[in-house]
């Protein structure tokens, strides 16, 4: 386990759910935490901001830059990476975060939200990345972590909503081939999936409501994850496309009962992981 204190967390979406809960553990472990998000006001059924989420990142111990990114505009996630260099002086870690679902079968598939999905998932991803590798390549300690499944190619998965599919398989393609791509450097390039549903505002308001919030694990379980895998020296860990529970298990934890929203509660298996 390496120290984060003064290194810099470049994180996409980090104004709330996963992305926020991964800032704030790192924030306090001493890092700095760009919030690179697009919410600038706060929405109601969504809450917080890039702001407020800053706010929360300093009480915690860290030092933080909020900077409004839409990461399908590059020239956004140019000036975002200007900005964290000026203040920072490096990018040392790139979570890429930011996602945007449609659970939906081919013929209910908005082109809109098609290209949604594609354009954050995919090209957003690539492109945040792209953008600050040339400051990765100067760390010492880098590390890329894409929050993104095991490719897992049962039908099932592929069938039942083939557009986000294959744009999250894409983000573990990506992944995978930049441990590949950048493994004598060394940058680190890992993928994190929860092994179960994660009580967000996704959850609650797109996919299953306070009943599946109820049968889900807290953020805070994918954050201790995300820190232990950023933790490790880039030339140890890197190519893995980890669950949670795979993570914790490797550093010597193995009761998640405290990660649970509701105690005792039967979980829900996430999306792309079979039973």
């Amino acid at each position: 386990m390496m120290s984060l204190k003064n290194r810099t967390a470049f994180i996409t979406g980090a104004s709330r759910g996963i992305g926020k809960a991964i800032a704030l553990r790192l924030a306090k472990e001493g890092a700095n935490i760009v919030v690179a998000a697009k919410s600038v006001r706060e929405n109601e059924k969504l809450g917080g901001t890039i702001f407020t989420a800053a706010e929360e990142i300093e009480a915690a111990g860290g030092k933080a830059l909020a900077v409004p990114c839409d990461i399908r505009d590059e020239a956004m996630i140019q000036e975002a990476v200007a900005r964290t260099i000026d203040k920072f002086g490096g990018i040392d870690m790139v979570i890429n975060n930011a996602s945007a679902i449609a659970l939906t079968k081919t013929g209910e598939t908005k082109t809109n939200r098609f290209n949604l999905m594609h354009d954050i998932n995919v090209r957003g991803t690539f492109l945040v990345t792209k953008n600050c590798l040339p400051y990765l390549l100067k760390s010492d300690h880098a590390h890329i972590l894409t929050l993104s499944p095991p490719l897992n190619l049962n039908p099932k998965w592929l069938g039942a909503h083939v557009a986000y599919t294959m744009s999250k398989y894409n983000m573990t393609m990506m992944a995978l081939g930049w441990a590949e791509e950048f493994k004598h450097i060394p940058v680190a390039s890992n993928a994190l999936w929860p092994r179960t549903t994660i009580d967000t505002a996704a959850v609650r308001n797109l996919l299953g409501g306070e009943t599946l919030a109820n049968m889900s694990r807290k953020p805070g379980i994918m954050a201790d994850a995300a820190f232990y895998i950023v933790s490790q020296d880039p030339r140890n860990c890197t190519g893995n496309s980890f669950t949670d529970e795979q993570v914790l298990q490797q550093n010597g934890i193995t009761d998640f009962a405290s990660y649970s929203v509701v105690k005792g509660a039967q979980l829900y298996t996430d999306l792309f992981l079979d039973e």
